[in-house]
This record gives C-alpha cells, sequence and structure tokens, in this order.
C-alpha cells in the first residue's frame, strides 16, 4: 500500500468492531497528512466503551437509506425535475395528468422498495422486483442479529422491533405496550424504545400537550407512535403478495393509511423536522404531523381516502389555536389550495422542509 501524504483517504469501516480507531483519530487529525472517513452502524457505535472519542477532532454524520429525491436521481432524473416539483408546490399549480401519473408511479416503486442502496440497486439494474424482497428480510434480520449481538440483556427490544408493522395496522396507531405483553410496564420497555430509536431502527412521533408553540418540550413521553425508517423494509414484514397489493393500490385496507403515514414519518425524518401528533383526549380532533414555519405551526394530514379533513378545518378555524392560521393535506391527488389547505401530492413531502423555507 502507498500512503501519500495530501493524496490519500483512509476508510475505516465496521468502526464498532473497532472502537479503539475512534481514539486514533486526534491524532490523524493533528498529523495532518492524511483524510480519514470512518463508517459504521449505529447500534455498536452507540453501545460499545470508546476509550476516548476525539472530541473537537472530527465531524459526525447521521446517515440515512435514499429519500425519494435521490431515487429520483438513480432513476435518471435530474435537478430541473426536482427545481419543477417545487415551483408546483410553490406557485399551487397542478401537475399535467403525464407528470401525476409519472411520478406516482415512480413513488410507489420508492415505497415498495424503500432506500436501501442495495435494493435500490439490484431494482435499477434489472428494473424488476423480483430478489428486492429477499434483500429486504435478509437486511431486517441482520437487524436483529445485531440487536440481539449489541443489547446484551435486553430481551424485549426484539419484541418492540417486530411489533410495530403490528400496532400501525391498528385503527388507532399510538403505540400499546399492553399489545406486547400484558403485564408489561412502562419503565421497563421505554429503555428499549429509546435504545431502538438511538440505533436509528425505529422513529418515535410524540404526541404533542397541546397545538401549540414551541414543539420541543409541549409533549406527552408516554403516548408516541413508532415507525419505520424505511417505508421499503416495513412493507417487507408484511406478507408477500403487500408489495403487489401496492404497487396495484389495492387490498391494503386500513394498512394503506398506515404505510402513506410511515413514508411522511420518514421523509419527516431524512428532511430533519421532528415528528409530533396531536389527539383530545375525547377524540374529536386528532392530527398526523405537525410542522413549523418561524412563527407559524402547521398541521399536516396524511388522507389515504377521499374523506374531508375534518381535524384539519377544525384547528385553522377554531379560535383555540393562535400559533395555526394554515395546513397541508398530503393526498393521492393533485396540488390545489382552497380555504387555507394546501393538497399536495404524496410524492412532494421530501420538498416540504424547502417548502417551508419559502414560506
Amino acid at each position: 500500500k502507498r500512503f501519500i501524504a495530501g493524496d490519500t483517504v483512509i476508510i475505516f469501516d465496521e468502526l464498532q468492531e473497532f472502537p479503539d480507531i475512534a481514539t486514533a483519530l486526534k491524532s490523524f487529525r493533528i498529523d495532518g497528512r492524511f483524510d480519514v472517513i470512518c463508517s459504521g452502524f449505529l447500534l455498536g457505535i452507540n453501545y460499545r466503551k470508546i476509550h476516548s472519542n476525539s472530541v473537537g477532532y472530527k465531524t459526525d454524520y447521521e446517515m440515512f437509506s435514499m429519500d425519494f429525491e435521490e431515487f429520483l436521481w438513480a432513476k435518471g432524473y435530474s435537478e430541473k425535475h426536482i427545481e419543477d416539483i417545487l415551483k408546483h408546490m410553490q406557485t399551487g399549480t397542478p401537475f399535467s395528468e403525464t407528470e401525476l401519473s409519472v411520478y406516482k408511479k415512480l413513488f410507489l416503486e420508492y415505497c415498495v422498495l424503500g432506500g436501501m442502496p442495495a435494493v435500490v440497486k439490484v431494482y435499477i439494474e434489472r428494473n424488476l422486483f423480483t430478489d428486492t424482497l429477499e434483500i429486504q428480510r435478509q437486511i431486517q434480520m441482520d437487524y436483529e442479529e445485531d440487536i440481539r449481538k449489541y443489547a446484551e440483556g435486553l430481551d424485549q427490544i426484539v419484541s418492540v422491533y417486530r411489533n410495530v408493522p403490528v400496532q400501525l395496522a391498528k385503527e388507532n396507531k399510538k403505540f400499546q405496550l399492553s399489545k406486547i405483553d400484558k403485564k408489561a410496564r412502562s419503565r421497563e420497555y421505554m429503555g428499549c424504545i429509546t435504545w431502538l430509536e438511538d440505533a436509528g431502527v425505529i422513529s418515535v412521533c410524540y404526541c404533542l400537550q397541546y397545538p401549540e408553540l414551541p414543539l420541543k418540550g409541549n409533549h406527552d413521553d408516554s403516548k408516541f407512535k413508532i415507525y419505520y425508517p424505511d417505508t421499503g423494509l416495513l412493507i417487507a414484514s408484511l406478507d408477500e403478495e403487500a408489495q403487489e397489493d401496492l404497487r396495484a393500490n389495492k387490498n391494503l385496507g386500513v394498512y394503506k393509511g398506515a404505510l402513506y403515514e410511515n413514508f411522511v414519518a420518514e421523509a419527516f425524518v431524512k428532511q430533519g423536522l421532528g415528528l409530533y401528533y396531536y389527539k383530545k383526549e375525547n377524540a374529536t380532533l386528532e392530527e398526523d404531523f405537525f410542522v413549523r414555519t418561524k412563527d407559524e405551526l402547521v398541521p399536516v394530514e396524511v388522507k389515504a381516502n377521499r374523506n374531508r379533513s375534518k381535524s384539519l378545518r377544525q384547528l385553522i378555524s377554531g379560535d383555540s389555536y393562535g400559533d395555526i392560521h394554515w395546513g397541508i393535506k398530503l393526498a393521492d391527488s393533485n396540488v390545489g389550495i382552497e380555504d387555507g389547505i394546501y393538497t399536495f401530492p404524496y410524492f412532494c413531502t421530501f420538498l416540504l422542509k424547502r417548502y417551508l423555507r419559502g414560506k
């Protein structure tokens, strides 16, 4: 091997297996002759003891599976197409029937595949869904194997991870520990949920105490929903026909709403947006997600059917919600603006942060 000062990059993979490398990063930085990149699975990195973590001598990046924008790049679409989608959102201009049809088809492909690079790569090369399910299921088995490896003495963690698809299938998607084990106690399981969230294999959406700003610190830790950070892996955890049914837009019943809700949660996390929902105690008002601009709170509703957005309208027009003046509806429809509700097709979700910045 030849190491040429200023011209060689050294890459350490599987950092979780060799935590002492993290200690050596300070020396590499001070030496300055070589660029160094490390990568590893959060499960191990968070929980293996590192003697000294080179604080101040490295920059950390949390990586996610591909988002819809990166999937479009992989399919050969350019930045011009992305800008065009954003422009439709900003101007409230509906997509043409052709555009809508093409982007909806691509979006369904992405939902089924998810963003794991190995899965997308096989699909792009063969233009077939064959073999992708096998790769997705192998990834899930690898996750569970790693959980058992790093979470010594926490047997409940795998139970929580496996229970996510089951609980999302309920009409009430709030995560209930009693569904895992009738005798389950919150204090025994909350550590497991935090562990999985820190490791990046689940995303937790907390219930707001009241729909007002600020979002952080204004939620109830005991009420939450759990999503998978990759919708493709969620679909892969269902029966084998689920992928086919989603592509054909049929037979999904209550699960259809859960899948689109999971996709929106995934897109939020990948944009760095927090996950919050709201449900009134008497169940007369419930909203799927919330985002914010500089001064406003914006409710976001995910519609899997053609029903009216009763809660969204209530939040916008109600006198009790001073931080809310307009809302967003994500649905299987075109762009539209009516009575303070901005409707966008699901496939626009990945641009929400950029759209809000413009507002």
